[in-house]
């Protein structure tokens, strides 16, 4: 089976099979593409390769439908050379890691052939902690260190902090510290994780925080997503509820300087997250997600938005 060059997205994620496709932003934005009449390859970072000078993918040509219960149809497996592609998104979950940083060198041998979003040099270059320590008056209190001296001294100061691996995603392996400092978590939790970022606790956070989606260096919408009683993770995957809000003008006017930050450095698609008006430090360029969720909250379809910024 042939498509038309011009005609293909290619899809560099995590089988379809585990996608949630209630709330998941690649099947969303791949819907959309569909609606285009844009073929969608799909395949996972594990079978990128370079042979014979050109960026191949093992994968197959997918179709994805909302209405059928099974979510998408595998209509044929092949080896792909991606320069055939219009647009490639790189949708691929964290964590960051080795394997993530390899797939960005591979694709930035026909980044000027095909439009890859993110940016594949942006997305390895875009630490999604790290970034943010340039807007850090916009920050709660925060350290980026693996120093053990500085992580006790940073908590006798504000007595409840949040830690935070740099590289991790959805939650995982934050810990809220307060009371007494349980300082063999802090050893081994460095032990495991070498840098880390350490942020004073918001405590309003029990009432939500704020996703700012970024497309094309514009503020597009945002959700706010308010953790399940008893936890301060307000993650989605943590049992966190969506809400639609507004934002304040402060939240805006800092999404406003961080968009304009994020187009300069060639990345297209990103989420910030606000706690209590304070940039909590996570800027979202390797998967960001939402899309979904705030369409079924707002019948706002920000896939459209995505795609015809693309087109430009």
């Amino acid at each position: 089976m042939t498509y038309m060059t011009s005609k293909i997205v290619g899809i560099q994620a995590n089988h379809p099979s585990k996608l949630n496709p209630k709330s998941d932003t690649s099947v969303f934005l791949a819907v959309e593409a569909q609606r285009l009449n844009y073929k969608i390859f799909h395949y996972d970072p594990k079978d990128l390769s370079i042979i014979n000078d050109k960026v191949l993918a093992k994968g197959f040509f997918i179709e994805f439908n909302y209405t059928n219960k099974n979510f998408f149809k595998i209509k044929s497996k092949q080896t792909l050379d991606l320069s055939k592609c219009k647009y490639i998104l790189i949708r691929q979950d964290p964590p960051f890691n080795l394997e993530y940083i390899t797939t960005t060198y591979i694709l930035d041998k026909i980044k000027n052939k095909v439009k890859v979003i993110n940016n594949p040099t942006s997305v390895r270059n875009v630490s999604e902690k790290l970034y943010s320590a340039k807007f850090q008056k916009f920050m709660p209190a925060t350290i980026f260190t693996r120093d053990l001296q500085e992580v006790y001294k940073f908590f006798k100061k504000y007595k409840e902090m949040i830690i935070k691996p740099i590289h991790s995603f959805s939650g995982n392996d934050i810990h809220l510290i307060k009371g007494k400092l349980n300082k063999k978590l802090v050893e081994n939790f460095i032990k495991k994780h070498g840098h880390i970022m350490c942020q004073k606790f918001l405590s309003k956070i029990k009432f939500g925080d704020k996703r700012v989606f970024i497309i094309n260096g514009k503020i597009s919408g945002a959700i706010s997503r308010v953790p399940k009683k008893g936890s301060f993770l307000s993650n989605m995957s943590k049992g966190a509820v969506p809400i639609s809000i507004k934002l304040t003008q402060v939240e805006k006017k800092i999404s406003t300087i961080i968009a304009k930050d994020l187009k300069k450095n060639n990345v297209y698609f990103s989420g910030i997250d606000f706690i209590d008006q304070k940039l909590n430090g996570d800027i979202n360029v390797t998967s960001p997600t939402g899309l979904k969720t705030y369409y079924d909250l707002t019948n706002i379809n920000l896939a459209k938005v995505f795609w015809r910024g693309l087109k430009a």
